[in-house]
């Protein structure tokens, strides 16, 4: 089974840091477990491979959630960055 997730975003810069927040995931993985991520330009593209449906949920799940946890950081930092 597989899935392949693209996430594009308006700008290089955000792209760029929400995949450097995603990528420690991507290193140790099950032998039964493929997850390979890569950027280009403003879009992430995560190809995951495995054998069990539920093992497929939760890692799109597991990556879903860091994903949205880096964009809120992101969207803080600006916020926190902008001159009133």
């Amino acid at each position: 089974m597989q899935a392949e997730i693209a996430l594009k975003y308006d700008d290089p810069q955000t792209a760029k840091a929400v995949i450097k927040a995603i990528l420690p995931d991507n290193l140790v993985t099950p032998r039964s477990l493929s997850v390979k991520t890569s950027l280009k330009d403003t879009e992430i593209l995560t190809k995951i491979t495995c054998k069990k449906l539920s093992t497929l949920i939760a890692t799109i799940d597991d990556l879903l959630s860091c994903v949205s946890t880096a964009e809120k950081t992101i969207r803080l930092t600006k916020g926190l960055n902008e001159k009133p």
